[in-house]
């Protein structure tokens, strides 16, 4: 009975531990708030919903395409895919056809089809999978400023810069 309660106070601590962190990145940059709620859980989406409504949409919308506008697909982007993906998905190596050397691969998806949908990150089976922590299969899986980087990329069209 102690270790189960042991145990439940780790996970609980683990899960609030994220949730502050997340928002903690949000809070530091600023203008990402706007895209939390778009690639966030529920809890981090009602927490920055309040601040949105009292900024107004105008300069909600313009701090939105600025934040995201920053995330740059070669200097940001690549390199998490060169570091964690390319072990599968580089060089020789394609699993299901998934190329992720190039801005070029990652448009043309796998052989199941598109894996990034420009503009939104909620249906885009890449975010999905790392926001799941389900890929990499091997290896260390992406930190959690890392799938921001991506959602964010994403979410803002995935411009090829």
């Amino acid at each position: 009975m102690q270790k189960n309660k042991y145990y439940f106070v780790v996970i609980l601590s683990l899960i609030g531990g994220l949730i502050l962190a997340g928002c903690g990145t949000q809070t530091a940059s600023g203008p990402a708030e706007t895209q939390a709620p778009q690639s966030s859980g529920s809890v981090a989406a009602e927490v920055v919903a309040p601040t949105e409504v009292s900024q107004g949409t105008a300069p909600t919308e313009t701090s939105a395409g600025a934040a995201t506008a920053s995330v740059s697909f070669s200097k940001d982007v690549l390199p998490i895919l060169e570091s964690r993906c390319f072990n599968c998905h580089g060089g020789e190596r394609v699993g299901n056809g998934l190329r992720l050397g190039s801005y070029e691969d990652v448009l043309a998806g796998s052989e199941n089809g598109p894996v990034i949908v420009p503009g939104d990150a909620a249906h885009s089976l890449l975010v999905e999978l790392v926001t799941n922590q389900k890929m990499p299969k091997r290896g260390p899986k992406l930190t959690p400023p890392q799938v921001q980087l991506i959602t964010e990329w994403v979410n803002s069209g995935a411009p090829n810069n």
